[in-house]
């Protein structure tokens, strides 16, 4: 029934377009200020959608939003689903499976993530090189529907090269600084520990968050291009001299997103 369900949302979402998408983004804590670039825009509330998870975090508002970005069709999920929130990893994973479906070819995804590396400082934007997956967990696990993706696929390159080489070309002409790193997944909802970071800082960590890794795993299993970006909202436990509130990540969260829209606009517009 898995594929059959992800079927019915995604029929339902093309009934309600004009233009198929080639390209998703999906927007992270604080991140959802794309949608305010996007023209002729169709808003489609998670809720509306059969058998799509509705997301329960403040700062994601939970709608489906399929516009135009440059000459660029763009589905943007403004909010996404964690671990953390009691959804199994095939719900997580479930609205990837769907913007396949509908024709998307590109998925760029987004997060708010804690500093590891010590260089980084709070607004900063990580394009990811690579990720760890501390959570023991795998969206992949259990039958493989072929329809969807291979058994076994390769992750030697989870990140689309040429992706990548459109956002540095981006970045350049907009004179954005970023940095480049190692994602690393926590199960949240807690902050990490200073202990933690500091293990995943030996481990060769760059950044830690609680989601992305298992839209990134299976985004690559529908043999999709993808391109990965994170904004550090905050340094991590044991390196921040504060303490840690999900209102001060959105806050950073929302400074930066400009940045991020202007970045992200031009590298759609490029394609």
């Amino acid at each position: 029934m898995y594929y059959e369900n992800i079927k019915e949302s995604a029929d339902f979402i093309l009934e309600r377009i004009d233009e198929a998408p080639k390209t998703a983004v999906i927007l992270g804590s604080g991140l959802g200020g794309v949608v305010d670039i996007m023209t002729d825009k169709t808003v489609i509330p998670y809720e509306d959608i059969p058998n799509f998870p509705r997301s329960t975090v403040p700062g994601h508002a939970g709608n489906l939003v399929i516009g135009k970005i440059g000459a660029q069709t763009v589905a943007a999920m403004q909010g996404r689903f964690h671990y953390y929130e009691g959804f199994s990893m095939k719900e997580l994973t479930y609205p990837v499976y769907v913007m396949k479906l509908i024709g998307v070819e590109n998925i760029i995804i987004t997060n708010a993530c804690g500093g590891v590396n010590r260089s980084f400082k709070p607004g900063d934007l990580m394009i990811i090189d690579n990720y760890i997956n501390f959570l023991g967990q795998n969206p992949l696990i259990g039958d493989n529907d072929e329809r969807l993706g291979p058994r076994f696929p390769d992750m030697s390159e989870p990140f689309s090269k040429e992706l990548l080489e459109k956002a540095e070309k981006a970045a350049e002409k907009l004179g954005i600084d970023y940095k480049r790193g190692v994602y690393a997944l926590f199960n949240g909802p807690c902050y990490e520990s200073a202990a933690e970071i500091h293990a995943y800082e030996v481990l060769g960590a760059d950044a830690v968050g609680m989601s992305t890794v298992p839209e990134i795993i299976a985004a690559n299993h529908a043999g999709m291009k993808v391109f990965g970006v994170s904004c550090v909202t905050n340094m991590a436990t044991g390196i921040a001299k504060v303490k840690h509130s999900h209102e001060e990540v959105v806050r950073v969260a929302n400074e930066s997103s400009t940045k991020l829209c202007e970045w992200l606009k031009t590298m759609l517009i490029d394609w």
